[in-house]
């Protein structure tokens, strides 16, 4: 059974760099067959998809974030992260990994628990 698990700083001053990991336990992310995304969901607002990596490590980013955002994996650690630049206390939100077979993870994508990111001095 494929798990993911978030983790990182649950605060993160603004114009600093919020970097979160997810750790993949029960499947390999270098699978050809799935994309390792990450969303958010910011208060008030419905869930956004960030970027993702493929299983051969290929990555794409939503346009309006591309500019400050990176995905990065460690295949031997089997994880992936998340770069997200010059935080705003608009990039407040609960953070998770997702896996699914399509580039942009949909409402079906397998989902880590979550962690919430406070932006703020």
């Amino acid at each position: 059974q494929v798990q993911l698990q978030e983790s990182g700083p649950g605060l993160v001053k603004p114009s600093q760099t919020l970097s979160l990991t997810c750790t993949v336990s029960g499947g390999s992310i270098t699978t050809n067959e799935y994309y390792w995304s990450w969303i958010r969901q910011s208060p008030g607002k419905g869930v956004e998809w960030m970027g993702v990596i493929s299983g051969g490590g290929v990555t794409n980013y939503v346009p309006y974030l591309e500019r400050r955002t990176s995905i990065s994996r460690d295949t031997a650690k089997n994880e992936f992260s998340l770069h997200l630049s010059s935080v705003t206390p608009e990039d407040t939100a609960v953070y998770w990994c997702a896996r699914d077979t399509t580039a942009v993870a949909g409402p079906g994508a397998l989902r880590g628990r979550g962690i919430q990111v406070t932006v703020s001095s």
